[in-house]
């Protein structure tokens, strides 16, 4: 599948200095207002099914989860101390993933994926979601979650140019691209709080007609 094309400096941030620079001291901050976190919440306890195993991406010291039981959370995130103050992860690791796009988890590790309110931040977001593909079981799903505020000096500038609509458009074609099926949006904002929309999408099931002779 081609590559889109992308203005150039899309990519880019006002503030081009290592991330691990940045988020090398903990911020204990909620991104979104209360009603926009339990709307969150609300979602996730319909998205995430009860015993499987989740993928908390760009994760920190709140994972915005139901109090649902889950084989596994994992976190992976840029500051130790906001990861290890987490009380819903079973297990961490400080990743770069502006620096290495790979994720250091197995094949199949995970039935669900998340990411909440930092996709903007992402300067390889197609690389990423390709690894993601390779980590969740056939069948798997994603679900990112956006609002409007965010450490503006580390969002690319695209995110900072474009409106809601276009932003949601701009997730759905990192899915796509990188071979997630099923893309679907949700406007899950509540009333007079901050928004909420959502972008999810589906590893694909294994062609049956396609036979692994290996």
């Amino acid at each position: 599948m081609p590559e889109p094309e992308f203005p150039e400096r899309f990519f880019e941030r006002e503030d081009e200095t290592p991330d691990s620079l940045f988020y090398g001291e903990p911020r204990f901050v909620a991104h979104i207002d209360d009603e926009t976190i339990s709307a969150l919440t609300a979602y996730y306890r319909e998205f995430l099914p009860s015993g499987s195993r989740v993928l908390d991406l760009m994760s920190s010291w709140i994972s915005h989860l139901p109090d649902d039981a889950y084989a596994r959370v994992s976190g992976l995130g840029m500051n130790e101390r906001e990861l290890a103050a987490n009380p819903r992860l079973t297990d961490a690791v400080v990743h770069d993933l502006n620096v290495d796009p790979r994720l250091p988890y197995e094949d199949a590790a995970f039935e669900r994926a998340v990411i909440a309110v930092s996709i903007q931040y992402l300067v390889r977001p197609m690389e990423v979601f390709r690894d993601l593909v390779r980590v969740l079981v056939p069948g798997g799903r994603v679900a990112i979650a956006m609002s409007h505020r965010c450490f503006p000096t580390k969002a690319i500038l695209a995110f900072r140019a474009l409106g809601p609509r276009d932003r949601v458009r701009l997730v759905s074609t990192y899915l796509h691209q990188a071979g997630f099926v099923d893309i679907a949006f949700e406007d899950r904002s509540p009333p007079r709080a901050d928004p909420l929309w959502i972008v999810a999408g589906t590893r694909p099931l294994p062609d049956p007609d396609v036979r692994d002779d290996h």
